[in-house]
């Protein structure tokens, strides 16, 4: 037996016993009767690899995404849905274009919440995409733990050229993925003329979904754009601050 291994489950079960509420270190430490320095060092790795999230020192921690994803447990999304509702629905309407909530899950970009526009000609996509195909995704890979990312890279390959152009190769991927980090900004035009943009939607410090528009190109003007992007970042922004209060 692994003694590690078996702390890290026990820290995981006591929190999960109560998985709203934050766990500071020193009630995590007490409750389990272990040394607060070993605590510590296991509660970092955890909240590294998204299985906890730290809320700051003095509010402790809590089940982070990756502890519902082994489950495929909705009350992350819920979460989400309930704090990011108002908030699409207000982007949807001043902009009139269709808006996304997105997540990973099973290696797939996949939408927690959708507000349609009320466009005549509308733009659908799948639940469950492609990671690469779609700016959501690809914000969501950028954003992503690096070793994280390696593994999730590693079970699905990396993009052909007619689905990322230039994203093909180790350096081209990581390059591509620098550029969207950089920007906080994710931008792409599918073969059937859809432009998708997606940014990052946080919480404290951790990207756990991203926020995004899809809309034909013949409405997408350069004007329109950047008119998109900044509603986008300033309702991303607002979810962000809403989902760092709790």
């Amino acid at each position: 037996m692994v003694l590690v291994i078996v702390k890290a489950l026990d820290i995981l079960e006591l929190i999960a016993q109560e998985p709203t509420r934050s766990h500071s270190l020193t009630e995590i430490a007490e409750s389990l009767q272990m040394n607060q320095a070993t605590c510590v060092n296991i509660l970092k790795t955890l909240v590294d690899k998204n299985y906890l999230e730290h809320l700051g020192r003095k509010k402790g921690y809590r089940l982070g995404p990756m502890a519902y994803n082994l489950t495929n447990n909705l009350s992350y999304s819920q979460d989400l849905i309930l704090v990011a509702k108002d908030i699409m629905e207000d982007l949807t309407q001043r902009l009139n274009e269709t808006s996304i909530l997105g997540i990973i899950r099973n290696q797939k970009r996949f939408i927690v919440h959708l507000v349609n526009s009320d466009q005549d000609l509308q733009v659908r996509s799948r639940t469950e995409r492609n990671i690469y195909e779609t700016a959501s995704g690809r914000v969501l890979l950028a954003f992503m733990p690096a070793k994280e990312r390696e593994n999730l890279v590693h079970k699905i390959g990396y993009p052909g050229e007619d689905i990322w152009p230039g994203a093909g190769t180790p350096d081209g991927l990581s390059q591509e993925l620098d550029l969207i980090q950089a920007s906080e900004l994710s931008v792409t035009l599918s073969k059937t003329h859809i432009i998708g943009l997606a940014v990052p939607i946080r919480r404290h410090t951790v990207v756990i979904a991203s926020l995004s528009i899809f809309l034909p190109e013949i409405r997408c003007s350069e004007s329109r754009k950047q008119e998109i992007e900044i509603e986008l970042r300033a309702a991303a922004q607002l979810i962000s601050r809403r989902l760092s209060m709790g």
